[in-house]
Formats: structure tokens, C-alpha cells, sequence
């Protein structure tokens, strides 16, 4: 399972890229939305007559209703993403996103998935979900079986506006460019040279499974990760850019979270 995603750069280019989506054969249970805010989705928005014209109320009814079919309740979740703020997840993945990137379970409803249901969680990538939420962006994301199946969901999606997460990804990653090149270059290193190794720490450290933890909980797998780049990169200056990306990348997301509280 894969998951394949869309960044929208507002809520009803996302909702029309699920209408499109049905209507292209993908089923409800495949979709998931990621919103920023608190979103509301009222019962009489859902057309009832089998004959109606596919609209948005009956897209994203369409995903709520799949999602309370499986998991025995309306999947429909609104919880606080430390340094995002109030959002909104729809469909199966939603509640598994939502608690990955530290929201509290106790705001989801429906939340008890199996395991078979988060196979196509990206870990990876939510910290660029992140991001795009804490821009007023909506995400869609749509599991499928394999890479075969994931390319025309793509093309589908960038049809309708979305931008894909590595372009979303990229972007993230030139708005703090310039910063982690004065703060790095200031210790005497090469950035120029350096930074791909400095940004895989910085990334790393924004993974799910790293966050809002004590240094001595993450360090086992930072090393782990470090001696796998070491062995695919054996020339070149590993060790010290990518230790020192992670450090920033833990800072960064406390920055982020003491500005939510502040906020």
C-alpha cells in the first residue's frame, strides 16, 4: 500500500479534486482530507437521491460516509497539531495522521483503526502536511495498492491543482534555506558542499517518530540512519552535517510548538 497526495492551495480545490476522484472510480475509503480549522460537515449537505449530480456536499459526504462504514463510527476528526493548530481530517487515515503528528486522541471520533487500515500512512511526510496546513492548504491523500496504480491518481490530482509533496516538500525547504546556511556556515562549515546530508538530519529529526521526545530516545535510530548514509556515501562528510541537521530540525519543531502555545 502507498499513499498518494495532493497539496491544494485552498479547501474547495481539495473538495474538488474528491468529486473528481469518485467520479474517476476511486472509492471513498481511499481518500482521505487534511484542512485547516475546524470544518463542519452537516448530514442535509449530503444528496440522498441515488439520480443526483455528483456535488461537493455529496464528495465529501461520500468520504465521511465510507469511513463511519468501516470503522463502526463517522471518521470525521477536529484536533490541535502542536505548531499547526485546529484541523480538520477526514477518512481513514485521518485520525492516524492526526495522532503521528501529536494531537491528542482524545479529539478524534471513530478513532480505532486496525492495522490494515494505516498501511499507507506516509511518516515520513507529514511534517510537509504540516507545513502546508499552517498555510491555509488542504491536503488529499488516496491509497492504493502499488506504483501502477498510484501514476494516474497523480496525474489526476496535479489536473486539478494540486501540487505534489515533493514540490510542497521543496518549497518548505527553501523557505529555510538561507537561515540553516548563516546558522551552519557560522560554525565554519560548507554549506554548498554539506547540505544534503545536513537537511536528511534536519528531516530525520521531523519524523513521526522522533518528535517531542528526550535526545537519548531518538539518538539509537539518528545513529542507525547516520550508519546507513555513511555506508551508501563512504567519501564523503556525513557524520557532522546530518548530526547537526537533526539538532536544528529539533529546535525547529519546538520553535514551532512554543509558538503555538504562545500564540
Amino acid at each position: 500500500m502507498q499513499g498518494v497526495t495532493g497539496v491544494f492551495a485552498s479547501q474547495d480545490r481539495a473538495d474538488y479534486a474528491i468529486e473528481t476522484l469518485l467520479e474517476n472510480g476511486v472509492t471513498a475509503n481511499q481518500i482521505t482530507l487534511l484542512t485547516p480549522g475546524e470544518r463542519r460537515l452537516k448530514p442535509e449537505r449530503v444528496p440522498v437521491d441515488a439520480g443526483e449530480q455528483p456535488g461537493i456536499g455529496k464528495a465529501i459526504g461520500a468520504v465521511v460516509g465510507a469511513a463511519g462504514g468501516i470503522t463502526g463510527g463517522s471518521l470525521l476528526a477536529a484536533a490541535i497539531i502542536p505548531g499547526v493548530g485546529p484541523v480538520t481530517a477526514v477518512g481513514l487515515l485521518g485520525a492516524a495522521i492526526l495522532g503521528a503528528a501529536g494531537a491528542g486522541v482524545g479529539a478524534v471520533a471513530g478513532a480505532s483503526l486496525e492495522n490494515s487500515l494505516t498501511e499507507g500512512l506516509p511518516e515520513d511526510e507529514i511534517f510537509v502536511y504540516e507545513d502546508a496546513l499552517r498555510k491555509g492548504r488542504s491536503v488529499v491523500i488516496v491509497v492504493v495498492q502499488d506504483a501502477d496504480a498510484a501514476e494516474p491518481l497523480r496525474a489526476l490530482l496535479k489536473s486539478d491543482g494540486a501540487e505534489s509533496v515533493d514540490a510542497a516538500r521543496h518549497q518548505w525547504w527553501i523557505g529555510l534555506q538561507s537561515a540553516e546556511r548563516e546558522h551552519y556556515s557560522g560554525m565554519g562549515r560548507d554549506f554548498k558542499n554539506d547540505e544534503a546530508f545536513y537537511r536528511m538530519g534536519f528531516e530525520n529529526a521531523l519524523h513521526a517518530r522522533n518528535r517531542c521526545k528526550e535526545f537519548d530516545q531518538v539518538s539509537a535510530e539518528m545513529e542507525s540512519n547516520l550508519e546507513d548514509l555513511q555506508k551508501r556515501y563512504p567519501d564523503a562528510n556525513v557524520a557532522e552535517a546530518y548530526t547537526r541537521g537533526f539538532q536544528r530540525g529539533r529546535e525547529y519543531y519546538q520553535r514551532l510548538c512554543e509558538e503555538e502555545k504562545a500564540a
